[in-house]
């Protein structure tokens, strides 16, 4: 999952992992900065993507 949120600086920023638990005051992502924990109004936008594509066997 994505999710676009606003830092206190007002700066969007996006957290790209695993979705961890939602509720309706927070929304908890695991990904590669660690887990986030997010605030449900700072969040801009929102959406799942596929996980990442298998790397390739060599030839």
């Amino acid at each position: 999952m994505v999710v676009r949120y606003l830092l206190p600086t007002g700066q969007a920023t996006d957290a790209l992992g695993t979705l961890m638990s939602a509720d309706a005051e927070t929304v908890v992502v695991d990904g590669k900065r660690g887990v986030e924990t997010i605030a449900v109004s700072d969040i801009i936008a929102a959406k799942e993507v596929p996980p990442p594509p298998k790397p390739r066997s060599r030839r």
